[in-house]
């Protein structure tokens, strides 16, 4: 049994949600800027998508930038915004091709305006597409959603349109960014780190998490197989005793 007939031979997560990391640190050992890394890094965004839809994953989440990779050096965060527009472009084939609805979190209002042009574009002509939904969290921190979902509850609260009594999970999850999606099964980070960033805190709640030390542009689908393997190992008790499963 090869490593894909391994996967499917168990129950899948529903749910994916990746951080990308490693670029910068791929591009620094070839001797290159940190953009080839970058560049690099789309075509295992390219093999992780197609991989998980070929699977039967029903959600794909990518983490592609952060409300704190504003703070990165101009020249970079031009670079990442143009190849955002340029692979949004070349990837539409592939999303049709494979059945795919992409979908974007996080204060896409400050993109600049070419990006948010491209997306919302790329994310209407897909919106049919019932295979897998891919989202992208730009712009996007948790604390931010928290803080946001926080403030929209308010208000409805100090216009009767909610009573406080019944806030609960559903209510929250409801004003999330994420509000259409489940919460997340497998949250991967690769690059050795082994820390959340900001990243969908209120949704991993339950997920498992797995580390690695490969480089995202050295990323493959034997390394996601590894991962989703290493899951399935695992016993989900939320919170019950094995016995009580």
């Amino acid at each position: 049994m090869d490593l894909k007939e391994q996967v499917l031979s168990k129950i899948l997560p529903k749910h994916i949600a990746i951080i990308m990391d490693g670029n910068g640190r791929w591009a620094k050992q070839q001797g290159m800027l940190r953009a080839f890394g970058h560049e690099n890094g789309t075509k295992s965004v390219r093999t992780t998508v197609e991989a998980c839809a070929e699977l039967g994953v029903e959600n794909l989440t990518l983490y592609a930038f952060s409300t704190e990779n504003w703070n990165r050096p101009k020249l970079e965060v031009k670079t990442l915004m143009k190849l955002l527009v340029s692979s949004l472009k070349k990837e539409i084939k592939t999303l049709q091709k494979n059945n795919i609805k992409l979908f974007a979190i996080g204060s896409l209002n400050t993109l600049p305006d070419k990006v948010r042009n491209e997306l919302e574009e790329v994310m209407e002509q897909t919106k049919g597409n019932s295979r897998m939904t891919l989202t992208l969290a730009l712009s996007y921190g948790s604390r931010e959603e928290i803080i946001n979902t926080v403030k929209e509850i308010s208000i409805k609260v100090k216009n009767n349109i909610i009573s406080p009594g019944i806030i609960d999970e559903s209510i929250i999850n409801e004003h999330l960014y994420t509000q259409n999606l489940p919460d997340v099964d497998l949250l991967i980070r690769t690059s050795g780190e082994q820390r959340i960033s900001n990243f969908l805190l209120w949704q991993i709640a339950y997920a498992e998490l797995y580390f690695t030390n490969v480089l995202w542009p050295d990323f493959t689908k034997t390394h996601l197989y590894d991962a989703i393997i290493e899951y399935q190992k695992r016993e989900r008790r939320f919170g019950k005793t094995s016995e009580q499963l």
